[in-house]
């Protein structure tokens, strides 16, 4: 299970801040980062906001990198609605650490697989917009 939290020393507020400017090296933004920045985004903004956000975001940081093919828009919003349903009964002051401790699914990458068949997160459909998940529905 993926607990690398390359940047677990900032603040939520500078690793925004970082994200948002694509002053992380592409390489360094882990799995769990982006748990972490969709977490801080859903408590800051609420869900739909937080999707976009997200979307923006990491779609910025793709073109930084010079990989514009690694963005998965529909990967994106499932992780963020993910982290959203576990929020749902969490304590608004409980810091990332102790949540993602509570709730180490969400560190499992194939996560997504429950949701999505093989191959249906990488079509081009996915790639570009949202497709509903065709095995089972993420939680609300």
């Amino acid at each position: 299970m993926e607990r690398q939290l390359g940047f677990g020393e900032m603040s939520d507020a500078d690793f925004v801040e970082a994200f948002e400017n694509c002053a992380f090296p592409p390489g360094d933004f882990h799995h769990a980062d982006h748990v972490r920045l969709a977490w801080i985004y859903v408590k800051r903004y609420g869900l739909a906001a937080a999707e976009e956000k997200s979307l923006t975001g990491i779609w910025n940081l793709a073109i930084h990198a010079g990989a514009p093919q690694k963005f998965l828009y529909t990967t994106t919003v499932a992780w963020v609605r993910l982290v959203a349903a576990a929020l749902k009964d969490a304590s608004p002051t409980q810091p990332f650490e102790e949540w993602i401790a509570a709730n180490p699914q969400l560190l499992k990458r194939e996560l997504l697989e429950l949701h999505y068949s093989k191959g249906k997160l990488a079509s081009p459909e996915a790639r570009s917009g949202w497709v509903e998940p065709d095995l089972n529905a993420l939680p609300s």
